[in-house]
């Protein structure tokens, strides 16, 4: 009988909500829209604008040298190309001070890069925490992840 109360209680409890993110891609990308759909079912709720995405990452501060296909913001933060959902979760754990993360270009095996047509290939990438220094527009980066499987 507690057992049939318990579950009745759990199941009972709202699902927690999605994270909410915002995706400015080109409306032709298949990686992008795969990418979405990884971060969807890691616990997002993507509002999606295909309008590319050259515009917004101006905006933003991101310099062109460390740019890929699609930019997002999360939890204020930038999140530029197929950074994993874990890092986007990492980052909004840690909340350092940043402008965000990002992945350059569009590595093999990536989020987004890793389907069936990829034949498993896995190619070595770096998600980089990107941040500006002092009152100027100067952009440093640092490793904040490394992919070498």
């Amino acid at each position: 009988m507690m057992a049939a109360g318990l579950a009745t209680a759990i199941a009972a409890q709202p699902a927690l909500a999605a994270t909410p993110m915002e995706v400015w891609k080109d409306p032709n990308c298949g990686c992008c829209k795969d990418w979405i759909a990884r971060m969807e079912k890691a616990g997002f709720s993507a509002t999606v604008h295909d309008s590319g995405n050259q515009a917004v990452r101006a905006r933003l501060g991101l310099p062109l040298r460390l740019g890929s296909c699609h930019t997002a913001v999360v939890g204020g933060y930038l999140v530029e190309g197929h950074v994993p959902p874990a890092d986007v979760r990492k980052l909004l754990q840690h909340k350092p001070k940043a402008l965000g993360i990002v992945v350059v270009g569009m590595p093999v095996g990536s989020p987004g890069m890793d389907g069936p047509a990829y034949g498993g290939r896995k190619d070595p990438f770096d998600v980089l925490l990107v941040s500006k220094t002092g009152a100027g527009s100067e952009v440093t980066t640092r490793v904040f992840s490394s992919y070498r499987d």
